[in-house]
């Protein structure tokens, strides 16, 4: 398969390798005027993958001005500090809550070992490099990078982290999403219709902040999303309305769920799949139920996770009661 896609408007997917199956963690690049913006970079493991599409459109690593982070969870951002290496003139742009995160990784390194174990953390991500603050620009909503003839737009896009941002072409009309308008995996697309399904990991899930940033970026009337989970889709307003109705009907399912602890996730989890069940007959897949369940288990899993977090986070909020 190929790791390198080319799309319209100079914009190409690279394949991460990220995963246990192929197109799972895209990374997007962008050319223009032979200057190029790579967005999110997935784990160490990828940094070749890059490079070697860079190699492959015959741009050098010299030609790259900006690395863009959609948001700093490892899975799209474990590989920031050895890409920057490889990458003598780029800057890093990051959320703000992110640059501290970038000069010192051991507490991103920290958070992935608690949710995955240290032994398969280091398995997904290896050694995380520290990238130097010089090198970083802060992310501020409205800031705008030159490259070659236009300009990319951030955009603060809260609901999946508080890290979060889209980055807006306006030469493309289009977005690149990272994890705020869910993932869609090219093995569920029917006849080119593609399937997306909201992410509510840890441990920063906010549905109505979710729901705000998904209206924010339909407002642009893009014409294609590029997710990193994975790649370019179209149809927005479609499954921008997917997502609102299983955003919400998530949230219902946790809130439903009896109990603490294990119970109460092992609850939330059997609920999340059997929405999944409802949406293989409503999207009308080629996959079964089971092979559907197979290709969403780990999402599953850190969406129940995620969502448990959330509730807990409302029971310390919420006003005590006289």
């Amino acid at each position: 398969m190929q790791n390198i896609i080319a799309h319209p408007d100079g914009i190409y997917t690279v394949d991460s390798g990220y995963g246990d199956r192929p197109q799972v963690a895209a990374i997007h690049l962008i050319v223009d005027q032979g200057r190029v913006a790579v967005i999110d970079t997935a784990s160490n493991a990828a940094i070749p993958r890059i490079l070697g599409g860079l190699a492959s459109l015959g741009i050098e690593p010299e030609a790259v001005d900006w690395v863009v982070l959609t948001h700093i969870h490892l899975d799209h951002a474990g590989g920031a500090g050895s890409l920057m290496c490889a990458l003598p003139n780029a800057r890093l742009v990051v959320h703000p809550r992110g640059v501290r995160h970038m000069i010192d990784p051991s507490r991103l390194w920290d958070g992935a070992a608690a949710v995955y174990g240290a032994e398969r953390t280091f398995h997904l991500y290896g050694r995380l490099v520290p990238v130097p603050e010089a090198r970083i620009v802060a992310a501020k909503e409205g800031l705008e990078l030159p490259l070659g003839g236009r300009h990319l737009r951030i955009l603060d896009t809260p609901g999946h982290a508080l890290h979060h941002v889209a980055i807006w072409d306006s030469a493309a009309r289009v977005f690149f999403t990272g994890d705020i308008f869910g993932v869609s995996y090219r093995e569920f697309d029917v006849d080119g219709r593609a399937f997306v399904f909201p992410t509510t990991t840890p441990s920063q899930f906010d549905p109505g902040a979710m729901h705000r940033s998904i209206d924010r970026l339909v407002e642009y009337e893009p014409q294609a999303m590029y997710l990193t989970h994975y790649s370019r889709v179209t149809q927005v307003e479609r499954l921008a309305a997917d997502l609102h109705r299983l955003v919400d009907t998530q949230v219902a399912v946790a809130q439903a769920a009896r109990g603490d602890g294990v119970a109460r996730h092992v609850e939330i989890l059997a609920g999340l799949e059997q929405i999944v069940r409802e949406e293989t007959a409503r999207q009308g897949w080629a996959l079964s139920e089971e092979e559907s369940l197979d290709m969403l288990r780990l999402d599953l899993e850190l969406n129940a996770q995620g969502l448990g977090v959330w509730l807990d986070r409302l029971r310390v909020e919420a006003p005590e009661t006289v």
